[in-house]
């Protein structure tokens, strides 16, 4: 913690704030996640609650960078296109986006521009851009796993959860012709009607380790309510 507390990735308010234009920095959390997976046809075999499919992964290094905590777009960008190609889909397919976000302003700002080269321009925003850090505080080597069980939940809820804190969004996320917004409160997730609903996780890490998820929707539809008034707290 001495050492990590003489980078400037720290917040001094002591409050993350992913993508919001005060974001001054991030705070650390706690965390452990615990994942089962299963090619598909086992899990339906075996009569298990298919939560999402995983249908891409992608990684990267960034290389010889200019310190440990700089993030690279280049880096992230590569580990991006690694996984759509990987997923065989095309990133406008996405309508969640868990990105990394851990509310410094080089790092969130850094991410964007990658996610923008990547994802394109758009007439209006389609993708909803969030970070469960702004909830949890950043959980370090948990961190990836704190995201793909945020967008798994989503995809399986079909619901786009939000970010909280953010009172002025970043302009590199909502200049020009952007496809990302920043969800302020959970909303229902509306099918496209062109593909199955998706989401992509990105979790990169100390020194240039980055990594891509691209999710997939189980089925279009919920099986059963996720609460039938019967039992009450």
């Amino acid at each position: 913690y001495m050492c990590f507390s003489k980078t400037p990735a720290l917040s001094p308010s002591g409050n993350a704030k992913p993508f919001d234009a005060s974001g001054d920095g991030t705070i650390l959390g706690e965390g452990l996640g615990l994942v089962v997976i299963k090619r598909l046809s086992d899990a339906e075999r075996d009569g298990d609650r298919i939560y999402a499919v995983i249908r891409g992964v992608g990684s990267s290094s960034d290389g010889k960078g200019e310190a440990i905590y700089a993030p690279s777009a280049a880096g992230q960008k590569k580990a991006l296109l690694n996984a759509y190609s990987q997923a065989g889909v095309s990133p406008t397919t996405i309508g969640l986006l868990e990105a990394h976000g851990t509310g410094t302003r080089v790092g969130d700002a850094v991410e964007v521009t990658a996610l923008r080269e990547v994802f394109g321009e758009a007439d209006e925003p389609w993708c909803c851009l969030g970070s469960v850090k702004s909830q949890i505080g950043h959980t370090k080597a948990a961190a990836g796993a704190a995201g793909l069980i945020k967008a798994s939940l989503a995809l399986h809820h079909k619901v786009i959860p939000p970010t909280i804190k953010v009172k002025k969004p970043l302009e590199e996320v909502t200049a020009g012709r952007t496809p990302f917004y920043l969800a302020a409160e959970k909303r229902p997730w509306l099918p496209s009607g062109k593909s199955p609903r998706r989401a992509g996780v990105s979790a990169f890490g100390f020194g240039g380790s980055n990594f891509h998820v691209v999710l997939e929707e189980y089925r279009p539809h919920m099986e059963a309510v996720d609460w039938d008034g019967k039992v009450q707290i």
